[in-house]
């Protein structure tokens, strides 16, 4: 009897395992749009650092999303479960946050258009070299704040994915997921970040082949670097303006419609309007922030 009991028993571990391996997949495949985005979007933030300073920057910034999931698991199980409706509004605001941030940028860009001289960015490696620690720990911070809006998403999708399931089933995908993508992303990142020493090393040895590929690394990874940092901020648009449509449904239905209607653009159709709704939203955020900052210049007079 208790042999049986003990066969029973592994057979139903071996069941939930596998069920857990199913959703686990299901989730993975729903998430991995916004884990494409979340790699443009963290190599980008950890860019700008000084060669040195790399990896452990990446490694704070990895340690702050861990504990960013270990905050959002627990979050999305209470609210999946006692306040389901309070989901998309949260995730909104999130996605709102983004497309600001996304605007910031492009502002920033826009300001500082003009191309610099080698004066002028030997000047900014010497401001970099000597930068205090508060400017490493400000950049930490801000992608802490960005991984944390995309933490969310990838939860929320995982969520919905293990709506129907019991708490248990829902507790172990939830955590499989968080570990998988924050270790997926910013093992990813490490390797990115570190790709022009990784060159460098290669052609200082003997043999021709890691020479030639030492030197076409080299070449290749400041090319990387600056698509991701486009990728990054095209994505703060298209990951924040999906947030914000998915969470209103009439605009939702229309951009899904125009997709309908578009024949083969079927497939770019709803990234580009959700752009297009990510940066009118961080436009009319910015908008907001600066009349605010003004009138609390204004009362502080």
């Amino acid at each position: 009897m208790p042999a049986g009991s003990l066969l029973t028993l592994l057979d139903d571990i071996a069941a939930i395992l596998d069920d857990v391996s199913i959703l686990t997949k299901k989730a993975a495949a729903k998430t991995a749009g916004v884990l494409g985005d979340d790699l443009a979007l963290n190599a980008q933030q950890v860019s700008g650092v000084v060669a040195r300073r790399e990896l452990p920057v990446v490694w704070a910034v990895a340690k702050g999303s861990f504990v960013n999931k270990l905050i959002l698991v627990p979050l999305a199980l209470l609210i999946g479960t006692f306040a389901p409706w309070g989901i998309t509004p949260l995730l909104m605001i999130g996605g709102v946050y983004l497309c600001f941030e996304g605007v910031e940028k492009l502002h920033h860009a826009f300001i500082h258009r003009g191309k610099k001289s080698e004066e002028q960015a030997g000047e900014e490696i010497a401001e970099l070299e000597a930068a205090p620690p508060e400017t490493e720990a400000e950049k930490i911070k801000g992608a802490v704040r960005t991984d944390f809006v995309l933490s969310a998403e990838i939860i929320a999708i995982t969520l919905g994915t293990v709506a129907g399931q019991d708490f248990m089933r829902q507790l172990t995908v939830l955590s499989a997921i968080a570990v998988i993508m924050t270790g997926g992303v910013y093992g990813l990142v490490a390797g990115i970040v570190k790709l022009d020493d990784a060159g460098l090393y290669l052609t200082q040895r003997r043999s021709t082949f890691p020479q030639m590929l030492g030197r076409a690394i080299l070449w290749f990874a400041p090319f990387l670097m600056k698509s991701l940092s486009i990728l990054g901020t095209a994505a703060m648009f298209l990951v924040g303006g999906g947030i914000v449509t998915h969470g209103i449904p009439l605009l939702h239905h229309a951009i899904d419609h125009a997709a309908e209607k578009a024949g083969i653009l079927a497939p770019v159709i709803p990234p580009l309007l959700n752009g297009l709704c990510g940066l009118i939203a961080g436009i009319l955020a910015l908008l907001l922030f600066n009349g605010v900052q003004r009138l609390r210049g204004k009362s502080a007079h």
